[in-house]
């Protein structure tokens, strides 16, 4: 399989490096793998999420060239489904508010809908509820030449059950492995697995919760279960300090986007995202040997 997140681009390799947990999950060579032992952490405080890294610095130079983005990646993704090697899933992770919505709109938005599904996650139900927690997700991961980007993800599932109590320490590690391994075998059976977890200041949560309120049309994506979270902002930083170090991998690494800034969000996600699809090598099926001096009458 191709290799898509070795880059041959090094100024944009050491930018990215820089977003990025600094070393593969302990988890993987069995440190800190045992019943016991303290699971690792990313130190978040160290990723300041107003940074602009990837901004050339004009907001309106920066919209310019997401709008290049968007047009590039559309005939890309073209590309990409007619390839037919490869399947790629984007999960899109973040606190309420975070931006992964607009994320979808305007990086994917211009992207033809015949190999591009977005899926939103929430609380399991019914039959969901009767099997093990990987079970819905894999139904939903993509196929043959598809783009799948979750809004949400897996990733609640080391998240709410965590912060809330639901699982013990034991459970939380267990499930970790098991994300691990579940995104191995997707990455050897031909999935390209792309994680983004947009990271936003509290401040900034409080601001654009505050606006779904004062907007009336954007008042219906408000939800008090939102208020209730951000009580434990602090037990959900640390969630997410643990599961960015546990299951940062070579097959599905993590990328840790600031996006305080919409703009400079958008900016990142989508030319890291142009950049793992070069890096594929993509092309067209070879033409059919008929077509050569075929004329349509």
């Amino acid at each position: 399989m191709a290799q898509p997140f070795d880059s041959n681009n090094k100024e944009l390799s050491r930018l990215w490096a820089q977003w990025q947990p600094s070393q593969w999950s302990p988890l993987l060579s069995g440190k800190n793998g045992k019943a016991g032992k303290a699971l690792p952490q990313v130190d978040l405080a160290a990723f300041d999420p107003a940074a602009e890294p990837f901004s050339l610095g004009e907001k309106a130079q920066d919209k310019a060239v997401v709008d290049s983005l968007a047009v590039e990646l559309d005939t890309l993704q073209d590309l990409f489904y007619a390839d037919r090697r490869f399947k790629l899933l984007v999960v899109l992770q973040g606190t309420d508010a975070a931006g992964k919505d607009g994320t979808i709109r305007t990086v994917f938005g211009r992207m033809s809908a015949l190999g591009v599904h977005a899926v939103g996650w929430q609380a399991p139900t019914g039959a969901e509820c009767q099997h093990d927690y990987l079970w819905r997700i894999h139904q939903r991961v993509p196929g043959a030449g598809e783009f799948t980007v979750f809004n949400r993800s897996h990733y609640e599932d080391v998240l709410v059950p965590v912060v809330s109590g639901a699982i013990d320490a034991e459970q939380h590690r267990q499930r970790l492995l098991h994300i691990n391994d579940f995104e191995r075998m997707l990455s050897e059976t031909g999935t390209v697995v792309l994680k983004f977890m947009l990271h936003i200041s509290a401040e900034e949560q409080r601001r654009r919760l505050q606006e779904r309120i004062d907007d009336p049309t954007k008042r219906w994506k408000f939800k008090m279960d939102d208020v209730d979270a951000r009580k434990h902002w602090a037990e959900y930083q640390q969630a997410y300090a643990q599961l960015l170090a546990a299951t940062h991998t070579p097959w599905a690494p993590w990328t840790i986007v600031p996006a305080d800034s919409k703009t400079h969000r958008n900016l990142m996600v989508a030319t890291l995202l142009r950049e793992v699809l070069r890096n594929l090598d993509l092309h067209y099926p070879p033409d059919d040997p008929a077509l050569a001096h075929f004329k349509v009458k």
